[in-house]
């Protein structure tokens, strides 16, 4: 637990199911930070966010074309 957000380190299982969620709605302060918090430690969990937000953006620009 660390002592400035009283906030347990998250495992990359925990960080890739919050990385997923947070692009379906807006996570809580706790899960906010205890995401940042890994991610910063973490560079596959880095990637694993870039490539889900990459993804996010690319299916939302094909759904636009496809209309």
């Amino acid at each position: 637990m660390t002592p400035e957000t009283g906030t347990e380190m998250i495992s990359c299982k925990e960080a890739t199911r919050l990385a997923s969620l947070q692009l379906e709605r807006q996570l809580t302060l706790r899960e906010r930070l205890a995401l940042r918090m890994h991610l910063a430690i973490c560079v596959g969990c880095r990637r694993m966010e870039r490539q889900f937000r990459f993804l996010r953006q690319a299916a939302g620009a094909w759904m636009s074309l496809k209309d």
